[in-house]
């Protein structure tokens, strides 16, 4: 499955934002390519796989003010049903 985020014109937190949405209801493993035009997308997004469990497979400048990313859902991500709730919380 090919999944592609078009968040060109938004700003930040909202590209990672869409992102994170996404990801979280993919299996492990599954790629998604964010579009973004935003500059801060470029410390933003690999700062969230990093934290979040994600692997930054790929980043490159389109040319056209879009910076494509291509992010690949992680194991230690949490799934749908525990993202809900911060860990801790109902422990």
């Amino acid at each position: 499955m090919n999944l592609v985020i078009d968040a060109r014109g938004l700003l930040c937190p909202l590209p990672v934002l869409r992102l994170r949405k996404v990801l979280v209801n993919q299996p492990e493993g599954a790629q998604v390519r964010l579009l973004a035009t935003d500059a801060m997308a470029a410390v933003d997004v690999p700062h969230f796989c990093e934290t979040a469990g994600h692997l930054l497979v790929g980043q490159r400048d389109r040319g056209d003010g879009v910076t494509e990313f291509t992010v690949e859902r992680g194991p230690s991500a949490p799934s749908a049903a525990g993202a809900a709730s911060p860990p801790g919380i109902f422990e």
